[in-house]
């Protein structure tokens, strides 16, 4: 079967599989779209139970961005360990920190746009913020979503900016918000990167397996556009 005729099976069994509570993940409810920054800012190459714990650490100390501003990086540093890149982040929070003070009257933007003049935040945090912080549909594309949207079949794609534009295209916009969430979930238990357990797949009826192997290898990728 093909993935694209069969997206609302796909989010209604990625939905039964992974829920928070009782509650289906798409009702979570919306967040300080500050904490949303920070956190999403120190996740990178970071497992989630370090970059919870060490965000819960950094915003008891600074929960606003005047605070954050006023920290020295050494502060910063100790009060995050031992997050990916803790050297280079604990230098960046203040700067961004700062940013947001000067320009936005400490407010975080709610555009694309605003958040992406901030320092050190691509795409993927931007879109992050927007759609747990303010509510707003956007697809953020990290690499559980940029694999796994690619194995499913419903881009064949190597950039993540390519792979938003087009699961933009394909994905009914109610699901935007929820499809980065879904992926993550699935990619972080089931469809790993290197031995996905395809058997264990609440999907594995509609995945096409693009780049997995009949031993549950990853192959490259084939070449191709959306």
């Amino acid at each position: 079967m093909k993935a694209l005729e069969h997206i609302p099976e796909i989010v209604r069994a990625l939905r039964r599989a992974y829920q928070a509570g009782n509650a289906p993940v798409k009702k979570m409810p919306r967040r300080d779209p500050f904490r949303i920054l920070v956190s999403t800012v120190l996740s990178t190459r970071t497992q989630d139970p370090v970059t919870a714990k060490a965000a819960r650490g950094l915003l008891e100390k600074a929960p606003g961005p005047a605070r954050l501003a006023r920290l020295k990086p050494a502060r910063i540093e100790k009060l995050i360990y031992p997050v990916g890149f803790y050297h280079t982040k604990a230098k960046l929070l203040p700067e961004l920190a700062r940013t947001l003070v000067e320009r936005w009257a400490g407010k975080v933007p709610d555009t694309l746009e605003g958040l992406l003049q901030l320092p050190g935040v691509g795409r993927k945090v931007a879109n992050i913020v927007l759609s747990r912080g303010f509510g707003i549909r956007a697809i953020a594309v990290d690499t559980h979503v940029q694999r796994i949207s690619n194995r499913l079949g419903l881009v064949r794609t190597r950039r993540p900016e390519k792979t938003e534009a087009r699961l933009m295209k394909v994905l009914p916009r109610r699901y935007w918000i929820e499809w980065n969430v879904l992926l993550v979930a699935l990619g972080q238990t089931v469809c790993r990167s290197a031995r996905p357990d395809c058997r264990a797949c609440p999907v594995r009826r509609w995945c096409r397996k693009v780049g997995v192997g009949r031993q549950g290898r990853t192959q490259p990728l084939s070449t191709g556009q959306a």
